[in-house]
């Protein structure tokens, strides 16, 4: 008999990571949900179903798993990868409101899509992986950037708490913390080739991440080959979070 086809939702799928990581699943067999505020235009429609979702709607997170049983009849796993930015200051006319802004989308819809998706997972496979995406300005601060760093931390310690809630449900429940990637929500720091540059003199690798790196990292921590890994935060950032940022790094190769 034929193995039934593993289905997985991924959210912020119009553009950047959230794209990647939703076609990495279909080109390796998954059945995908693509779920984005605005329409994921790219998806086919058979492999791949576009879905206009809001990940900070409790019904809108309703929908996707009820799009999954419909298309597919199963769920196996939730790619959370929805999330804004918007710098502001703890002093701007409208700190409080960007805080609240950005807190629905990237913390409260992760809470939303684990909340949603669990119990679709351990019903119809029995065991999966839900996969939200942290960042890693959530495991330190950045100047002018707290209402960013506090709801990345929060998805942070969020999948350490959803990990244990739903471990001996077979579930596990992980994240993802990318450093600078090139996509469309970095695209201001791109343009500004001196901003570009001193973020890439700060990363071990000495060059930003490409949105595919990050979906291999998604489909890892998703896979049977991460089946004893829970509650962690795999950071992909090209080594930025390994320094202590007290001297510069190297920038041509090993030191002599």
């Amino acid at each position: 008999m034929q193995e039934p086809r593993h289905v997985a939702i991924v959210t912020g799928a119009a553009s950047g990571i959230g794209r990647a990581t939703a076609e990495l699943f279909a080109e390796r067999g998954h059945g995908v949900i693509a779920a984005d505020i605005v329409d994921p235009t790219w998806c086919d429609g058979t492999d791949v179903v576009p879905l206009r979702a809001d990940a900070s709607s409790d019904d809108d997170n309703a929908d996707m798993v009820t799009a999954a049983l419909e298309h597919f009849g199963r769920l196996d796993a939730s790619i959370l990868n929805a999330g804004i930015t918007g710098r502001a200051t703890f002093e701007d006319d409208d700190a409080l409101h960007r805080l609240d802004t950005l807190y629905a989308v990237n913390l409260r819809g992760v809470a939303l899509g684990i909340r949603h998706a669990a119990p679709v997972i351990r019903a119809t496979a029995g065991s999966g992986a839900i996969v939200a995406t942290a960042s890693t300005s959530g495991l330190g601060g950045d100047a002018g950037n707290f209402a960013y760093n506090a709801t990345k931390a929060g998805v942070i310690n969020l999948v350490r708490a959803a990990a244990i809630d739903y471990g001996a449900s077979g579930i596990r429940i992980n994240a993802v913390a990318p450093g600078p990637v090139e996509t469309g929500m970095t695209a201001r720091l791109q343009q500004a080739p001196e901003l570009h540059d001193a973020m890439r003199r700060r990363i071990v690798l000495q060059r930003w991440g490409q949105p595919r790196e990050l979906a291999e990292a998604f489909w890892f921590l998703a896979s049977p080959a991460a089946s004893f890994i829970t509650g962690v935060t795999l950071a992909v950032d090209g080594g930025l979070s390994s320094t202590a940022g007290h001297f510069d790094l190297p920038q041509t190769g090993p030191p002599t």
